[in-house]
């Protein structure tokens, strides 16, 4: 059941792909840097409390899982949520403003870096703790099938995409639901996005098998590796995976081989990883790489790619100018949120 797909580590041609939506998930990936860029600046100015763990590097993962669902689909992610949030489409204002832990923020300025949560997108928040985020996927892929199965919901099944990463796959959590996801035959997408590195241990030295995807071989579901550099070979992996869980043939486990520029936290010196490794991914940034394909085939001008950029600049300046004008949380209101308001 386990496949490895090859695929260049350029951009390749993709004849599924038009205009429009090339451009559009090249924005969605350079809104994801330039807030992360902004965000280290807000940390480093005392703007932001905590800890801070930044996406750059992995934005070929998240535009390209996200931007394959429908909207009514869910998403569940980790401690680095940022970008997945932005991906399903939460509004950058309400996620900084959460980051600047203000009550306009998308969790009330209750959950901050780690716990960034919007039900309106169907987006079930970011989780601190290894692992934690899985069995609540598990929950929202369940619901789905319950949905139409007991309640006659005569809509598509919905399709939960749930995040990780490699350190996750070797804590019990991961295996107990990857069981039962084959078990119930859930419509529910595994991504495990292998940066190489959980927090300071090296992939390779905490794991027996490095080869996360061959591990769904044990279950019975699909494994599937990918280079997670490539927004288009992810995007090509995703659009299968989330059709055979619309369908109801159940999960799907997707590694996508994939590198964080920065260190594990903003808190992070980042000393353990050689410079020869992070120079070589570097060297494989999915954005650059698809500024690259887009200018080489005339799908725009490298001056409309600047005017794309100089917008998406605009909206994260606006974002902040948005968190720092926004209202603190009430004292009074200091246990709100608790339970659920009629």
């Amino acid at each position: 059941m386990s496949e490895k797909v090859v695929l260049p580590s350029t951009i390749s041609e993709n004849h599924d792909l038009n205009h429009d939506l090339i451009i559009s998930l090249y924005e969605d990936m350079v809104l994801g840097r330039s807030f992360e860029n902004m965000c280290a600046q807000m940390y480093y100015r005392g703007k932001m409390f905590g800890f801070v763990h930044l996406y750059n590097g992995q934005e070929a993962v998240s535009t390209g899982i996200i931007k394959a669902l429908s909207s009514f689909d869910y998403v569940c992610s980790t401690y680095r949520d940022h970008v997945h949030a932005l991906s399903k489409g939460v509004s950058p204002n309400s996620v900084m403003a959460e980051l600047f832990g203000k009550e306009t923020g998308c969790s009330h300025g209750r959950g901050g870096s780690m716990h960034i949560f919007s039900a309106q997108h169907n987006f079930l928040g970011g989780f601190a703790f290894i692992g934690e985020g899985i069995p609540v996927a598990i929950g929202a892929a369940f619901q789905s099938v319950y949905r139409k199965q007991i309640l006659g919901n005569s809509s598509l099944l919905a399709v939960t995409a749930c995040f990780f990463g490699d350190g996750t796959t070797n804590n019990g959590q991961f295996f107990e639901c990857l069981n039962m996801a084959v078990l119930w035959k859930l419509p529910v997408i595994f991504i495990v996005e292998n940066n190489q590195w959980a927090i300071g241990m090296a992939h390779g030295r905490s794991t027996s098998l490095p080869e996360i995807h061959k591990k769904a071989q044990a279950f019975g579901l699909p494994g599937i590796e990918v280079d997670g550099m490539n927004v288009f070979s992810v995007r090509q992996v995703a659009n299968q995976a989330i059709s055979r869980a619309r369908s109801g043939e159940g999960p799907t486990l997707i590694e996508a081989l994939t590198y964080r520029f920065r260190g594990h936290s903003l808190a992070d010196p980042d000393e353990l990883r050689s410079r020869q490794e992070k120079n070589a991914w570097l060297a494989r940034d999915p954005i650059k790489k698809l500024r690259e394909y887009i200018i080489s085939n005339s799908i725009c001008t490298y001056d409309d790619l600047e005017k794309i950029d100089i917008n998406i600049k605009s909206i994260v300046d606006d974002a902040v100018d948005f968190a720092l004008s926004s209202p603190e949380p009430k004292v009074q209101d200091l246990k709100r949120y608790l339970f659920a308001e009629n």
